[in-house]
Order: C-alpha cells, then sequence, then structure tokens
C-alpha cells in the first residue's frame, strides 16, 4: 500500500511540473494583474554603476489607481531620501537640504 501511495505522489508531482506554463507565460500574467491592480506596494534594491562609482539605494513604491504613487529613494551610504509623490495637487520632489530638513520642489505634469 505504500508503495502504490508513494508512486501516485511521485506521479502527480511530476505530471504537475511538465505543463507549457513557461517564463513568458508567468511575465504576461504578472503584467495583466499589475494592469488591473488598484493598488500595490512594493520594495527593493536600486544599485546604480556610474564609471567607478556604484551607489546603492533601497526604494519603495506605492501606487494607488488613478495615477497615485510615492517612490521612496534611500541611499543606503549616507541614508539620505528622496521622495516623489504625485497626487491631486502636482508631482513633489522632496530631498534631504540637510539632516533636518526636507526641501519640496513642486512639477506640473503637461502630456503630450
Amino acid at each position: 500500500m505504500k508503495k502504490i501511495l508513494l508512486l501516485f505522489f511521485f506521479s502527480v508531482c511530476l505530471l504537475s511540473g511538465c505543463g507549457k506554463y513557461g517564463e513568458k507565460d508567468v511575465i504576461k500574467d504578472f503584467g495583466k494583474k499589475i494592469d488591473d491592480a488598484e493598488a500595490y506596494y512594493i520594495e527593493g534594491d536600486l544599485e546604480i554603476v556610474n564609471n567607478d562609482n556604484v551607489y546603492n539605494y533601497d526604494v519603495q513604491v506605492a501606487f494607488k489607481e488613478k495615477d497615485y504613487y510615492r517612490v521612496s529613494l534611500t541611499n543606503t551610504s549616507n541614508n539620505h531620501t528622496q521622495i516623489i509623490l504625485k497626487n491631486d495637487d502636482g508631482v513633489y520632489v522632496m530631498t534631504h537640504k540637510s539632516t533636518q530638513l526636507l526641501k519640496s520642489n513642486k512639477f506640473e505634469v503637461i502630456s503630450i
């Protein structure tokens, strides 16, 4: 009985891994889910290589329908943060002028 159950379990595992669902299908389905999402939150690491310099950032992105978003970039070496924010009032970029003060700049978004 144990051999039959083991053989059945092995057969199910083997057959379930042999589908036609490939890498392109996963990317396509993920893109569709992102397009259909009302909101999402993503965290990640960003590495920028500029000649001999390497800059590492912690990135946090929050998106809400109607094109509201907030992007936070934190430099891991000096802990400075830059925030890009879009809401009904416009697009703002807030950067550290010093460690205590956030300087805010407003940009107008023009559709072409």
